[in-house]
């Protein structure tokens, strides 16, 4: 039985690890000093056609998934984006008009992001199309939000909404997507939104920080198990959008599903203030919501309305 994601890290790179900067591999970038005052922030993520995305995604928004998966990881670091790198592997079948749709979906969010292509690797392959992007951004000296940072008495926020992206994850694969509520679930798995302001804004406020990839609860047991803490999640609690309610109800078996479900790429953090958090938000214009709280003990889990605990066997997406 192969080992998991985290172990297989732990067992074989992390020993490679011996920069500080790198963080022993337990968070979402490494940092690298730049001069007296600023740090770098260096994340990178690889998609692989029918892991990450479907070979029916369109060419652009598979382009500008693949750069905002990796935005993402720099917001929860609190760090403001600079350029990035672009490895590419292309199957034979790949033509020219897909890679035209490509590049301009990554053009259309250079300029949206106010950032640039620095270099990167072509190459064949005979498998899936697979893409990996480094992302560099800046972060004053110092103030990078880690994973390790979380204590007990704190609490626990997530902005934006859960669940979207797994919902329309289904959709797609069922053939589902016709409708306004369908269409947006489907848009928030094929383009997330970094949430780069709000890292920014959350330097000196959050005491630790991850963007939700795998899920929020496993995401959050990251921080939980980096930080020594146990997290308490109110499920109650748990910021679902009107167009997953309205398609799979709010009952607690979807909101289990929406912790569980990944891809959402908004950022879940704890701190001890909860007001220095919701005016964060506030001046990012992201909403925030508090959905539990940071206590002494080990491991993530959901508690229901009656304050028992709810027993869940995959708390997110698994690669191993």
């Amino acid at each position: 039985m192969p080992l998991a994601e985290f172990a297989l890290i732990s067992r074989f790179f992390a020993p490679l690890a011996t920069d500080s900067g790198a963080l022993s591999l337990t968070d979402d970038a490494c940092l690298i000093e730049e001069n007296a005052t600023c740090d770098l922030a260096v994340t990178t993520d690889a998609l692989i056609e029918g892991v990450h995305f479907l070979n029916r995604d369109p060419a652009n928004l598979i382009a500008r998934k693949a750069l905002r998966v990796n935005l993402s990881d720099l917001a929860a670091k609190g760090a403001r984006p600079l350029g990035y790198l672009l490895a590419l592997a292309l199957p034979r079948q790949v033509d020219e008009a897909w890679l035209e749709a490509f590049a301009a979906g990554l053009a259309d969010d250079q300029r949206t992001f106010a950032i640039s292509l620095l270099g990167g690797d072509t190459t064949a392959t005979p498998g899936p199309v697979t893409l990996a992007v480094t992302a560099m951004g800046r972060v004053p000296r110092g103030a990078m939000i880690r994973r390790s940072g979380a204590r007990p008495g704190e609490a626990v926020f997530v902005s934006g909404t859960i669940g979207d992206a797994g919902s329309g994850l289904e959709l797609i694969k069922d053939e589902a997507g016709e409708g306004p509520e369908a269409q947006f679930l489907v848009g928030r798995y094929r383009l997330p939104t970094p949430r780069l302001g709000l890292g920014v804004a959350l330097r000196g406020a959050a005491t630790a920080a991850i963007d939700v990839s795998d899920g929020l609860l496993a995401d959050l047991g990251h921080i939980a198990e980096v930080s020594e803490v146990r997290i308490s999640i109110d499920a109650e609690r748990v910021p679902l959008s009107g167009a997953l309610r309205g398609l799979r109800g709010s009952g607690l078996d979807t909101i289990v599903r929406a912790a569980t479900a990944g891809d959402d790429y908004e950022i879940a953090f704890t701190a001890a203030s909860e007001r220095d958090a919701l005016e964060a938000g506030l001046r990012a214009g992201v909403p925030v919501t508090r959905i539990g709280r940071v206590e002494s003990g080990k491991g993530a889990v959901m508690i229901d309305a009656a304050g028992r605990e709810i027993p869940i066997s995959r708390p997110g997406y698994s690669h191993f």
